[in-house]
């Protein structure tokens, strides 16, 4: 069987990693305990996942260094898999189970085991439980995390594309010496594109690097604990739909606004100084993959300035709108957001090297995460209990203090916030600053 190596990205993800900053994003699950009674349904959730775990090949898989290309790693399947070490029942008398996700977030996998992590939450509720999934992000972007949870869940929430044929090679396709020649112009080409490319991006980077307008709430030097906090809100999908509708823009647009407005909002509850300048700037991923399924990364970005200068509403909005026309216009593929394609350039020892430096380096590129995973219209069930709430939760780079996900399910949109504990203790406050703002942009546009 042929050797799988980490694609550059992957192996970028898995070298960045420290103690203080792991690298795995997760989804904070609630369920519906089925029949009502929350600690049995939990542990009956803890046992099907504990069965439904080795069934799924791309959750038996580790990481192992190779000697050839010297500095790269490999997927190798783990010959002693033991569910119990990735399976774990959690009870807790934290009645929010965001409470209790905080410092098993903070905790990194174990990178001789492969890289995730279940934890069942039994809580004081007898009508509800939840799941913290955690996955490396070397082993998958958010949607392709997505789509290993669902071959856990009941049958029916199975989001793996089916297998494709592999093509017959047609006879006399074999590659001779005269073929590979006429190949050379097209190959040289598309080199001195990706160089291109990447010169380019590398001067979108120089020009946005600049970090002007950042609130001193979000930076983190001062704090290399570790520790870290989380916190969800629900919102309602149709007004965000209103506000769409009214002010012009997509869903996205105005989920993106909301973040700013909540985080001026908080700032000012805080007695922060008013915000000014240009605003920080917010690394807004972009999937390069097409449906959910398949393993690794296939991520792009766009990066925008967060108008917390500006203090109408409606006006922050139109601000993000024309930010997110303008990437869009330029494309995933080009702009100081598309950092992520420049690990493609990097040699496996560079990675091995450097992963500690760039890591460190985090705050040149970007000063907040906001990214959104958008999940499909299908029911989430395990053992019959059903999911009514989804919270994405994204890593924390060095020397940022807040990461935000979004996630969109049955007609609700959840934020997940990530923060840290020590910067950011009122991480909460954050939360509700999310709800005040959509209900003024509701108000703006009734």
């Amino acid at each position: 069987m042929a050797t799988e190596h980490l694609s550059p990205l992957d192996l970028a993800f898995w070298r960045i990693e420290s103690a203080a900053h792991p690298m795995h994003l997760g989804a904070l699950a609630v369920f519906t305990a089925a029949g009502r009674r929350g600690a049995r349904a939990a542990e009956r959730a803890a046992e099907l996942l504990t069965a439904r775990c080795a069934t799924v090949p791309g959750l038996r898989r580790r990481i192992r260094d190779v000697l050839l290309p010297v500095g790269a790693a490999a997927w190798s399947p783990d010959p002693h898999f033991d569910p119990a070490r990735h399976v774990f029942l959690v009870r807790t008398d934290e009645p929010l189970a965001h409470t209790a996700a905080g410092p098993l977030m903070a905790r990194p996998l174990d990178r001789d085991l492969p890289p995730w992590e279940a934890h069942v939450l039994a809580g004081p509720d007898p009508d509800s439980f939840a799941v913290l999934f955690k996955f490396h992000h070397a082993l998958a972007d958010g949607l392709g995390a997505l789509a290993l949870a669902a071959a856990l869940f009941d049958e029916g929430s199975d989001l793996r594309p089916p297998a494709r044929p592999v093509p017959e090679r047609a006879p006399g396709s074999e590659q001779r010496a005269g073929s590979a020649l006429r190949r050379l112009p097209g190959v040289l080409a598309a080199r001195v594109q990706e160089v291109g490319q990447a010169l380019e991006i590398g001067a979108a980077v120089a020009r946005a690097g600049l970090p002007l307008g950042v609130p001193a709430a979000l930076t983190a030097e001062a704090s290399g604990t570790g520790s870290r906090t989380v916190a969800g809100l629900a919102l309602d999908l149709d007004e965000v739909n209103l506000v769409r509708k009214a002010a012009g823009g997509t869903v996205n647009d105005v989920l993106i606004s909301v973040v700013a407005g909540a985080l001026r909002r908080w700032l000012e509850g805080r007695g922060d100084p008013a915000p000014s300048g240009p605003g920080p700037r917010a690394l807004i991923p972009v999937s390069r993959r097409g449906r959910p399924g398949g393993g690794g990364n296939r991520l792009s970005g766009y990066l925008l300035r967060l108008p917390l200068a500006e203090r109408d509403p409606l006006l922050r909005l139109d601000r993000v709108r024309a930010a997110m026309d303008r990437n869009k216009d330029a494309g995933p593929a080009r702009g100081a957001g598309a950092v992520a394609l420049l690990a493609d350039h990097v040699h496996p020892l560079g990675h091995r090297l450097g992963g500690p430096l760039v890591a460190q380096a985090a705050r040149l590129l970007f000063d907040i995460l906001v990214t959104s995973v958008p999940l499909p219209g299908l029911t989430f069930s395990l053992g019959g209990s059903r999911v009514r709430e989804v919270y994405p939760l994204a890593p924390l780079a060095h020397g940022q203090s807040l990461a935000v996900a979004v996630s969109t399910y049955k007609g609700t949109v959840h934020y997940g916030l990530v923060a840290d504990a020590a910067a950011v203790p009122d991480l909460p406050a954050l939360a509700e600053a999310l709800r005040a703002e959509l209900d003024a942009l509701v108000r703006e546009v009734s």
